[in-house]
Formats: structure tokens, sequence, C-alpha cells
């Protein structure tokens, strides 16, 4: 049986661009007004976060519990242990998972949030300090914190009024802003953020290293610089590398040559037969430490225009060698 269609009035497209606009509007003057009001409040909100020893619990009803679920998630990323526990569940067994040591934020527009405020005397009695994140400045949320982040705002995008938006948004660059703060205070750096995104793209880049990903034992392709053209030829098309490290008796690279150079010389007609190796090799050929990350080595070969870079351990023996499709493989590049 079908449905009956929604009566809705006719579209106005104009009046859509402007409220768009209008949204874009209202929400960057709420952001900037907030950024204004900053001061010694968010330094010690700062402070004791890094000075807790356990988690940072975050809470929050609605909307306001749906951006308290990325700010928890965008602080564990950063370096600071913390996960959401929905207000509503805490009131049937879920404030168990809040321990002593632990420092809860708490957010909500109004501050009224009752199955919010109805968790303060508990948390008030096993001393869980609290910051509130709040527009009500007089709230009762505000008067049982700790400390309070101010993140009222004038008025919503909404054109009823109603509807959280930029409220939410504020709230939303107010646990952004933490994150931030705390991820400097505590050093913070890349290869940290890794380790707790090994699946992504990022964690790839940052987690993986030449040693990972490079060709090593009978798979490098060599010549000594003595070996005729032929000799050199076999070598590269064994090995599937594209190019042949020429290395000298203690094994240190002192040039290469590659497909690239191969069809270069052909078409300037030179006679390759009678040639040895270290007639036609790239003398001081790039390398690259095994340690090194491997984006590092994908760097060097887009900066170099080449596709694959030798690898030599400290002291400057040829132990590997990485190609452009070593690193596609292990999704780097």
């Amino acid at each position: 049986m079908p449905t009956a269609t929604a009566a809705f009035p006719s579209f106005n497209a104009e009046q859509a661009l402007r409220l768009g606009r209008e949204t874009f509007d209202i929400e960057a003057a709420a952001l900037q007004g907030t950024g204004g009001r900053l001061g010694a409040v968010f330094v010690q909100a700062v402070q004791r976060v890094l000075a807790t020893s356990g988690r940072v619990i975050v809470m929050g009803m609605g909307k306001s519990g749906h951006v308290g679920r990325k700010i928890a998630a965008t602080l564990a990323s950063t370096g600071t242990p913390s996960f959401f526990v929905h207000p509503a569940e805490a009131s049937h067994g879920d404030l168990g998972m809040v321990a002593g040591g632990d420092l809860v934020l708490a957010i909500s527009n109004s501050g009224e949030s009752s199955e919010i405020t109805v968790l303060l005397p508990m948390l008030k009695r096993q001393g869980v300090p609290l910051i509130a994140m709040t527009g009500g400045l007089q709230s009762t949320l505000a008067r049982h914190a700790d400390l309070v982040l101010d993140c009222s705002v004038e008025r919503e995008a909404c054109p009823l009024n109603l509807a959280p938006t930029t409220s939410t948004t504020v709230q939303l660059a107010m646990g952004d802003a933490l994150a931030v703060a705390l991820l400097d205070a505590r050093g913070f750096r890349p290869e940290d953020f890794a380790r707790s995104h090994p699946g992504g793209a990022l964690g790839r880049r940052l987690l993986t290293h030449v040693r990972d990903v490079m060709r090593t034992g009978g798979q490098v392709p060599r010549v000594p610089p003595q070996a005729d053209f032929s000799t050199l030829m076999r070598e590269m098309s064994a090995k599937g590398v594209g190019a042949s490290a020429v290395v000298d008796e203690a094994g240190c690279p002192v040039g290469i040559f590659t497909d690239g150079d191969l069809r270069r010389r052909i078409e300037a007609g030179a006679d390759l037969r009678g040639m040895r190796a270290q007639d036609v090799m790239h003398a001081s050929p790039r390398t690259i430490a095994a340690d090194a990350l491997a984006a590092d080595a994908a760097q060097a070969m887009e900066r170099h225009s080449i596709t694959s870079v030798l690898v030599t351990d400290a002291q400057g023996v040829l132990v590997g060698v990485v190609h452009i499709g070593d690193l596609m493989r292990a999704k780097v590049i």
C-alpha cells in the first residue's frame, strides 16, 4: 500500500543558501567569542587533568552526549586515558566505572540535565573532581563543579533557536582545545599518536620502518664494478627491482644502474656491449638506514624521481633495497 507523501512548503533555494551561510557566521562568531574568554580556568582544567592518576570520564546527554563521545575518543587517542559513560546508565550501575583517581568532565548546555544533576551528590561523596562544560554558569552543574569551562552562546544557529547547533559546536571545540593543550603538555609525539592508530594509514606511515619492507639477502641485486654489461643485465632481470647496486670489495655501494639509465643510454646510441658496471653506473647512489621510517624512503623516491633506494648499515655496507612496489604493498603510499 503506497504511503502518503509528506507535504512540504515550496522549497526556496535562496532561503536555504542564506540559512546555510548564516549558520557558519553564527557558529564562527560563537567560537571566536569562546576563544576570547579562555583564561585561568582553562589552564587550571588542563593542570587538573594532567594531575589525574586515573581516567577522564566524560558524560553528557542527548547531543551533548554525542559530543562527549567524540571528546573522550580524542582525549584517549592523544595521550589522556578517557572514556564516555552515559549518565542515564550511570544511575543504573555504570557509575561503578568511575573509580578513585578519576576525573569527570560533564557536558550540558543548560547545566540542568536531570540525568547528570542526580549524579552530582554521589560524585562529591566519592571525592571525584568535576569539570563542567556548560553555558549555564549559574546552573546546578556549575555550582557543584570544581571548575567551569564557559561554553555559553548567544543563540543557536537553528532558526527556532531550539536545536543544539552553535552550543554543540562550541562544546566540541572546547574539547579539542583541551586535547591539544594536554597533548602538548605531555610531549605527545607523532609516534605516540600512531601507536593508538595502528590500523590506519597514519599508523602505517609512522610505525612502518624500512627494515619491515626492504628486500634482503639474495633478493638484493648487486654486482662488482668490474662486472661486464651482460652480468649486470642478468642481475637486474633476475631480482626484478629495475636496478642493480654496484658494490666494492667491502660490500659498500659505490654506484647504481637502473632501467632508466639503460633506456637513456640506448636512446643516445651508446654501444654498451663492451662496457663494465663501473662505466655505466651512477656514482654516490641514494641510500637510507634500515631503522628509518618507510615514509622517509617514499619521500626520497618522490624527491629524486627514483623507484628504489639502497639500504645500508652504520658502516655503509649494503644490507637491502626498498622498491616503490614494496611501499605500495605495505600501504605506506
